[in-house]
């Protein structure tokens, strides 16, 4: 048992501080604070040791050195049941600290990659991090707290129990250490130049457990969450949910007209633009209605009244939208298990410039990719010019493809998806998949290949079902053999010059 006779106070948050010293004083605990920490808790009207007072040495360098002094450290750091330390403590007049509440300078928050070097240099916290390291390591003793919403149970311990417990006392430590980890990877971040630096350093703290992973005997959790994405219903997303609704929210996005998704195991089972986003839904839940069923929705316009009708009158497990109308939350509600999630459009513009993966042999990172080619990207190679309509088509064909999985290939007709062959092992099962799908809209789709035809077989295939222009990366060692077969049948192909896998 920890008990409390003297806690020091150095916050940069000061939410919550008065109310937890104001608590710890009424226990009969000491006050000790730097700075503008005690200058917040005096105003309080309660009475504070100011740290210079204590070690005689006043703030220095402009205040950059407050808190770094052997009296302070002594006292955290002191073994209480050493006979040397005891001797040091005595002799020096060290006053042994029993609390240190500590949070740092707020780095990641106030810095971004536009600030001046000069500026976020300033922002880097040196006394905090030695104050909650020195804490965190003598906890058999002292107790540390970084994080505000913490206070409330300190108290409550310290009230029932008259003390710390091990436990308690076990657990903040290791958050001690995890919020300097997060603050120093922070930093280590803005200062990295390349996109894969020497060392990767990831630091999330865990949002919350989830009830269960892929599948029901697996144990799985979430780290990280951003900030402004509002869960409106339904139950607290699983590790599949989240997964699925990674990908329904990206997909939308990637297009600049209004667009909607439907989505089945991350693969798209029905995409669309349109020019509303009612018109999209409908398209996109149409394209394939039957793979639809059960799976996430997504959009990047707000979700309409008419929208909400349509999904609520079928059975998914979740929606996402950048909004929603009035009324639209109103009729979802009908359908209680549903999980709405309303997340914000700048959501992927925050992010990092790394994809990162757990393999047996490591993590590996990549630069994601952005999918997005114009025409004057475009070769053809046919004989036959695609028309301007179906050059249009193509480029949201292949804007489309990008988000199946590999072998991918996705047929489209006035940008819609009408076939999709997903994660097929072999290229030309995947054409004959996504021809299945489409049954007789192939007649008139294009065709998007997310690599090349090793064979032109696939061509034929494209050919038989009616399908008129087709666009791919082109590269093969076949590909002559490939644009043969195009001209035979009169279809229009052009290449790209670049794939788009994704496994």
């Amino acid at each position: 048992m920890r008990t409390m006779a003297r806690a020091f106070f150095s916050a940069s948050d000061k939410s919550g501080l008065v109310e937890l010293a104001g608590g710890l004083a009424e226990l009969g605990v000491e006050l000790m604070a730097s700075g503008g920490t005690a200058r917040h808790l005096r105003a309080a009207s309660l009475d504070v040791v100011d740290l210079s007072e204590y070690t005689g040495t006043p703030h220095l360098v402009g205040g950059r050195v407050k808190t770094l002094h052997p009296l302070v450290y002594a006292g955290i750091l002191a073994r209480r049941d050493d006979a040397g330390d005891r001797a040091d403590v005595d002799v020096h007049g060290v006053r042994l600290i029993d609390l240190v509440v500590v949070n740092l300078y707020p780095f990641e928050a106030a810095v971004t990659a536009e600030t001046a070097v000069e500026d976020a240099t300033e922002l880097i916290d040196i006394g905090g991090v030695s104050l909650i390291r020195a804490a965190a390591k003598n906890r058999r003793w002292v107790v540390v707290l970084t994080d505000p919403s913490d206070y409330g149970r300190l108290l409550d311990e310290v009230r029932t129990h008259g003390g710390v417990r091990d436990e308690l006392a076990h657990e903040l430590a290791r958050a001690a250490f995890d919020h300097v980890i997060r603050y120093n990877v922070a930093i280590a971040e803005y200062f990295a130049v390349e996109d894969h630096p020497a060392q990767l350093n990831v630091a999330l703290p865990r949002t919350r457990p989830l009830r269960a992973g892929e599948n029901k005997h697996q144990d799985a959790a979430q780290y990280g969450a951003p900030d402004g994405v509002v869960r409106h219903q339904g139950r607290d997303p699983s590790y599949n949910n989240l997964l699925d609704l990674d990908a329904a929210l990206r997909i939308p996005h990637a297009f600049d007209d209004p667009t909607a998704v439907f989505i089945k195991h991350t693969n798209p089972c029905g995409l669309c633009s349109a020019g509303t986003i009612d018109v999209a839904l409908e398209r996109a839940h149409r394209a394939d209605a039957k793979s639809a069923f059960g799976g996430i929705v997504g959009v990047n316009r707000p979700m309409t009244e008419a929208g909400a009708e349509r999904l609520a009158s079928h059975f998914f497990d979740a929606v996402i939208a950048p909004s929603y109308v009035p009324g639209a939350l109103e009729i979802l509600a009908q359908r209680k298990k549903l999980l709405v999630l309303e997340a914000p459009s700048d959501l992927l513009q925050r992010e990092g410039c790394r994809e990162l993966r757990s393999t047996a042999f490591g993590v590996i990172a990549q630069t994601p990719s952005m999918g997005s080619i114009c025409r004057e990207d475009l070769r053809v190679v046919s004989e036959r010019l695609p028309s301007e309509a179906e050059i249009d088509e193509l480029l949201f064909a292949w804007r489309a493809v990008r988000w199946v999985k590999s072998n991918a290939i996705l047929l489209s007709a006035g940008r819609c998806t009408t076939g999709i062959g997903a994660g097929q092992m072999s290229r030309v099962d995947a054409v004959e998949l996504a021809i299945r799908k489409a049954d007789d809209r192939a007649a008139g789709s294009v065709l998007a290949s997310d690599a090349f035809f090793p064979f032109r077989d696939s061509i034929d295939l494209a050919a038989a079902a009616g399908i008129e222009a087709v666009i791919e990366p082109g590269g093969s060692v076949r590909d002559d053999e490939v644009i043969a077969a195009a001209n035979e049948h009169d279809i229009a192909l052009v290449f790209t010059g670049r794939r788009e896998f994704r496994h």
